[in-house]
C-alpha cells in the first residue's frame, strides 16, 4: 500500500558567507540548527548558488584543513573543483561530477577551483553535502571516489518527461556506482513545467529535497528555488509535481540513531572521542599534505 510522506518544514535560503575565498554559500541545513533526528544520516549542506568568477592566476578555495567520523560529498553543478587529501586521495570534477571523500580516521585536505576554470573563469555553482558515518565505520580508513556525469545512470524521458539521475543508492533496477556506509539514495531530478513524478521511498528513512533551480510541489506546498523541505519519516512514497522547468536534489537516507559529538572539522558520538581527534590532528596522525 502507498503512502505519502508529507512535509514536516520547509527552510528557506539563510545568509551567505564565505568558506575560503572560493566558496560563497548558504548553509541549507544543519545538525546545529535542525533535529539530528529528522536529518540522519545527512549532517549538513552548503550550496554556494550561480555566481561568476572572473578569470584569475590566484587559488581559490580553501586550504589546508582536517576531517574524522563523516564523509564530505562535493557536488559539481557548473564550473571545476580540484581536491586532495592526506589519504592519497584527489583530482579534478567537471560540471556534473561528484567528489565522495571518506575521512574515516582523519585526513587533511583542499578544495579549489580548478587551475584550468580559474583561468578561463566562468558561472560557478557547488554543493556540499556532509554524511555522517554510523559508529561502528567511524574510524574506517579513508576513501576517495571520484566520479564525472557519464559516470552516473540516468533514467530519461519515460517517468513524465522527468529524468532521474541515480548519484547514489538505487532508482528501481537501476544502481549508482557510488559505494556507502549506510542505506543512501541521492537523486538529481530535472523536468519541464507540469511534470510529474511518484519516487518510491523506505518506511521510516528520512528524506529532505532541495530545489536548485524553478519551483515544484508536494502536497499542494510549493518549493521555491532555494528551498529545502523536511519530509516525515512515515509513508512509502513522494509524489513531485514541477511547476516550473526544474532541478531538484533528493536526500535519502536510513536514520544512524545514534549520539552525534561535533565540533569544527570533526564529527563523532562522544566528547571524549572528539577530544581524541583533535589531539592526533594536533600530534600529525591524520597526515599532510605534499607541497
Amino acid at each position: 500500500m502507498t503512502e505519502e510522506k508529507k512535509i514536516q518544514k520547509i527552510i528557506s535560503p539563510r545568509e551567505k558567507h564565505w568558506v575560503g575565498n572560493g566558496f560563497h554559500v548558504s548553509t541549507i541545513f544543519s545538525m546545529h540548527s535542525e533535529e539530528v533526528e529528522s536529518i540522519s544520516p545527512f549532517l549538513m549542506m552548503d550550496h554556494a548558488a550561480p555566481k561568476y568568477f572572473p578569470p584569475t592566476r590566484k587559488k581559490l578555495g580553501v586550504g589546508e584543513h582536517p576531517h574524522r567520523g563523516f564523509e564530505t560529498v562535493t557536488f559539481a553543478i557548473k564550473g571545476e573543483v580540484e581536491h586532495r587529501d592526506s589519504g592519497g586521495g584527489g583530482g579534478t570534477i567537471t560540471t556534473g561530477g561528484v567528489q565522495w571523500m571518506t575521512a574515516g580516521s582523519g585526513v587533511v585536505h583542499d578544495e579549489f577551483h580548478s587551475r584550468n576554470f580559474s583561468q578561463k573563469g566562468g558561472d560557478f555553482e557547488m554543493i556540499q553535502l556532509w554524511v555522517n558515518l554510523p559508529s561502528k565505520f567511524k574510524m574506517t580508513s579513508p576513501r576517495y571516489q571520484s566520479l564525472e556525469a557519464a559516470d552516473f545512470p540516468v533514467l530519461d524521458g519515460a517517468n513524465q518527461e522527468i529524468t532521474v539521475k541515480v548519484i547514489a543508492g538505487s532508482f528501481g533496477t537501476v544502481k549508482s556506482p557510488v559505494k556507502t556506509f549506510s542505506p543512501i539514495n541521492m537523486y538529481e531530478l530535472n523536468g519541464p513545467a507540469n511534470a510529474k513524478l511518484e519516487i518510491p521511498l523506505a518506511e521510516g528513512s528520512n528524506t529532505l529535497v532541495f530545489q536548485l533551480s524553478g519551483r515544484s510541489s508536494i502536497e499542494e506546498k510549493l518549493l521555491n528555488k532555494g528551498n529545502l523541505a523536511i519530509l516525515s519519516r512515515s509513508g512509502n512514497s513522494l509524489n513531485l509535481e514541477l511547476e516550473e522547468e526544474s532541478k531538484v536534489m533528493i536526500l535519502n537516507g536510513e536514520p544512524l540513531g545514534e549520539p552525534v559529538a561535533a565540533h569544527g572539522p570533526f564529527v563523532m558520538n562522544t566528547r571524549q572521542e572528539l577530544m581524541e581527534a583533535f589531539r592526533d590532528f594536533q600530534e600529525g596522525k591524520m597526515g599532510q599534505l605534499v607541497s
